[in-house]
């Protein structure tokens, strides 16, 4: 259930999850993509992150945005951007196993 962000600047605390809960940060590479992507999102979009826990299935974040930006625009970003590319590369590794049935 999707919970909206009614304050842009507010606090909150954001839970992220895995379709199915699927353990796909068990992989070094999946965590670095995400890790890399909260960086960004601090960097160029205004996100003020004051804590976070990467889960093998979820991801939970303590955030707000910074004057004048939405959470829900980072957010939303974040999730396109990093979904998008966990994607690419499940698909892209041959030696992947779940690959077929990650979708």
């Amino acid at each position: 259930m999707a919970y909206p962000i009614r304050n842009q600047q507010g606090l909150y605390f954001i839970t992220c999850t895995v379709v199915e809960w699927a353990d796909v940060f068990t992989r070094p590479l999946y965590k670095d993509i995400i890790i890399d992507s909260l960086r960004h999102c601090q960097k160029a979009k205004g996100l003020e992150l004051f804590a976070y826990c990467l889960m093998s299935n979820h991801l939970h974040l303590i955030a707000r945005a910074a004057d004048d930006v939405n959470l829900s625009d980072i957010m939303r970003d974040f999730k396109k951007y990093t979904a998008k590319r966990i994607f690419e590369n499940l698909h892209a590794n041959p030696q992947e196993s779940r690959r077929f049935w990650l979708k």
